[in-house]
């Protein structure tokens, strides 16, 4: 599918772009809900074109091209990984109903799981798909499913879509006098549109499945793969993650999807019936022994509760009771439990104009202007002031760091000493890192070794390095539900720095 406009992460240069966080996202006037942390996508508006061989693409497909690249860190370069991608391509382009089109893979540079493609064969992956999947089968499910995409023209269709649904909101909105009028008309539109897109997946997933079994690719990849989404999913749930780069964020893997993969895939084959060959995960895992895991850190990681970011050099960390997660728009901190919040940014503030007066310049509503307080946080000029909302108590803090100024965002649904000492922890955390710290941050990578006699499942998790839930993360990186075991000689992924 294709990708939602924006969304350029702010982790990529010095050159940050301030999200309007309580202006929309963050709305202080209504915060009922504490979705409103999460930055929501912006349709494309990127006019549809006609499946055609990557040669001849349109300038508006390469500011689409762009635009992803940037969003999504760039271009990850793996001569081996290509190389076994574009085999893969190739067996599946050979084997669909349109041989005569030509595809472009590109791997992304982003921990994201998640893969698209665009009108004109422009197929996408990242590297943190391509980290979960266990073997070529796993992988050609998504390309093949991206591919149906293109020769349904879901692609184009959708872009239409929402070019339609503008044009309702505009109308609606510059006419509409009566508000409930109006709102149901929007989402009768977004109704529409949900239901759609529900469709297209269903007949992606059927015509993908179908390519990747004529290509000689077991036809039950598919249903594992979506089966190792809804576990990284949950996962990722599980410590607060907003996933809003990931595939489910537009790719909804439910029980009923895996179904239908599985009964898709029953139409070529039984499971029973399935060659261990087709698979081909020895040469998979091969492929992907050493590809990075999850963040660059280049473009700032997070560390069990800290956040480092060696390029711009400086780092914070988060009481013990957080977690965190570096998205495209900020980083996130969730209390467990969900009662806290905090949102880390960056904004766009003139050198003259005080932090103060930044915080109290009307960009969110029901602030406290008495409780605005000028500090000094380990040498940083420092602001911050109070807000309240609907449901959430807000404390905002501004800190300038060299031309920067950097934006702590803290949301409790009860004010206590305990939210208080929270957000004044994390906030005199703030420092600037040492130059050791700077050599010696490096990323986590995906390291293949075989079991040997006496592993387990338990102590091959031990091994694991840099993430969190090594147990749980063990299993999923290795499709192994919660009562598999492993056998010796039997290869393995595990995350190494």
């Amino acid at each position: 599918m294709i990708a939602s406009e924006g969304r350029r992460s702010i982790w990529r240069s010095r050159r940050w772009l301030a999200v309007p966080v309580l202006a929309g996202a963050l709305a202080l006037a209504g915060c009922g809900d504490f979705r409103r942390f999460e930055t929501a996508s912006i349709p494309s508006s990127t006019p549809a074109a006609k499946p055609s061989r990557p040669a001849a693409q349109s300038p508006a497909a390469e500011r689409e091209h762009e635009r992803i690249l940037a969003t999504y860190g760039g271009a990850y370069d793996d001569p081996r990984l290509e190389a076994l991608i574009t085999a893969t391509v190739d067996r599946l382009v050979a084997a669909s109903d349109r041989p005569d089109l030509t595809y472009k893979v590109t791997i992304l540079n982003s921990g994201a799981v998640n893969a698209f493609a665009l009108p004109t064969g422009q197929l996408y992956v990242t590297r943190g798909l391509v980290a979960l999947a266990s073997d070529t089968s796993e992988l050609s499910s998504v390309l093949s499913h991206e591919m149906a995409h293109v020769l349904a023209k879901h692609a184009a269709i959708r872009e239409d879509q929402a070019r339609q649904a503008a044009l309702v909101t505009r109308v609606v909105t510059d006419m509409g006098t009566d508000p409930e009028m109006t709102a149901l008309a929007l989402a009768k539109t977004k109704l529409s549109m949900a239901s759609f897109s529900r469709q297209q997946e269903l007949e992606a997933d059927g015509i993908g499945v179908g390519i990747s079994a004529r290509a000689q690719f077991d036809p039950f990849g598919a249903s594992r793969f979506l089966t190792a989404m809804e576990r990284n999913a949950a996962l990722k749930a599980g410590r607060g993650d907003a996933r809003s780069q990931d595939f489910l964020a537009s790719h909804p893997a439910t029980p009923e999807r895996v179904r239908n993969a599985q009964n898709n895939a029953r139409q070529y084959a039984s499971p029973e019936q399935t060659a261990k060959g087709e698979r081909d995960r020895e040469t998979y895992l091969n492929a992907i022994d050493n590809i990075v895991y999850g963040e660059d850190p280049s473009e700032g990681f997070v560390r069990g509760r800290r956040f480092l970011h060696p390029k711009l050099g400086f780092t914070f960390q988060v009481p013990e009771s957080f977690t965190l997660d570096n998205t495209a728009q900020a980083v996130i901190g969730i209390r467990e439990g969900g009662s806290q919040a905090m949102r880390f940014d960056v904004v766009r503030v003139p050198a003259e104009q005080s932090l103060g007066d930044y915080l109290n310049s009307g960009w969110m509503e029901n602030v406290d202007k008495s409780s605005t307080e000028e500090l000094s946080i380990n040498g940083f000029p420092t602001a911050s002031v109070a807000a309240r909302g609907d449901q959430w108590q807000f404390k905002v803090y501004a800190l300038r760091f060299g031309s920067d100024v950097y934006r702590f965002i803290f949301a409790t649904r009860q004010k206590s000493a305990e939210s208080d000492r929270n957000s004044r922890d994390t906030v005199n955390s703030f420092r600037r890192l040492t130059l050791d710290e700077i050599q010696a941050a490096r990323p986590l990578r995906i390291k293949v070794i075989t079991v040997q006699p006496g592993d387990t499942v338990e102590s091959l998790s031990h091994r694991m390095s840099g993430v969190d839930r090594p147990l749980d993360r063990f299993r999923v990186l290795n499709g192994l539900d919660a009562n598999a075991t492993v056998k010796p000689r039997d290869l393995v992924k595990i995350v190494v720095d």
